[in-house]
């Protein structure tokens, strides 16, 4: 992926947002954002709020009609050096997903293992989400597959890709991924099934309790606890 050659489109598109966002680098800031991501990547220097005020209109005005032009725009600001630049490309796949379906999922996953982070990664789950619901059992069985995946990012993606769905879980699919991944050691893979299991608790907090009640010997200690941190809140709401 990061030998393809973006067309004249996507190279204009990378020139404007890089013009809007060059004027707002700041030297002093990009240190410290670096040192928050572990020195795993570069940066100008541009806040969240000022990055998306400043290219809201190119993002706006940018309108394809189909996941090809999408895919060769993103996959530019990909390539691209400083970091903030697969941010926007995240905002602008964010923005226009409903293009995406089932054929767009191995080059979205193929994406998400390009320059990973946490910071970029969890923008997929969202993405993948959408084309899952509107794939139906093709789409959850691509996710199947995904929870086995050899790369982490990707068995997180699969585990994350519910999130916010509430009433329109598969709780069997939720349950079954907690189970699958539980007696894995990576702390990114622990944080997403606790996760994942919070934010279903939020819907159905007693399915939850149900079953950490049954998988607790399984589940990590921090899984567990990001599982069940709003059980008293909810336990009170009723």
């Amino acid at each position: 992926m990061a030998n393809r050659k973006p067309n004249a489109h996507a190279i204009e598109f990378c020139r404007a947002v890089e013009s809007a966002l060059v004027q707002l680098a700041d030297a002093a800031k990009a240190p410290g954002m670096c040192t928050y991501m572990r020195d795993k990547f570069v940066y100008l220097g541009v806040a969240t709020p000022d990055r998306r005020e400043a290219v809201k209109e190119l993002i706006r005005g940018f309108a394809p009609v189909e996941a090809a032009a999408l895919k060769s725009v993103a996959l530019a600001l990909w390539q691209m050096e400083h970091r903030e630049y697969q941010y926007v490309a995240a905002d602008l796949l964010d923005q226009h997903q409903a293009l995406f379906s089932l054929v767009d999922l191995p080059w979205l996953l193929e994406l998400a293992q390009s320059k990973p982070w946490w910071d970029t990664v969890d923008t997929f789950p969202r993405l993948v989400g959408g084309i899952v619901q509107r794939s139906g059992a093709k789409g959850r069985r691509a996710m199947d597959q995904a929870v086995k995946h050899e790369n982490f990012w990707v068995r997180r993606i699969a585990m994350l890709h519910q999130i916010g769905m509430r009433e329109q879980t598969d709780t069997v699919r939720l349950f079954k991924y907690a189970d699958k991944l539980a007696p894995e050691k990576e702390f990114f893979i622990r944080k997403a099934v606790g996760w994942a299991l919070r934010d279903y608790a939020w819907h159905d907090w007693r399915a939850v309790e149900k079953y950490l009640n049954g998988a607790k010997d399984q589940l990590s200690g921090l899984s567990y606890r990001e599982a069940c941190k709003n059980f008293a809140t909810l336990k009170k709401r009723g």
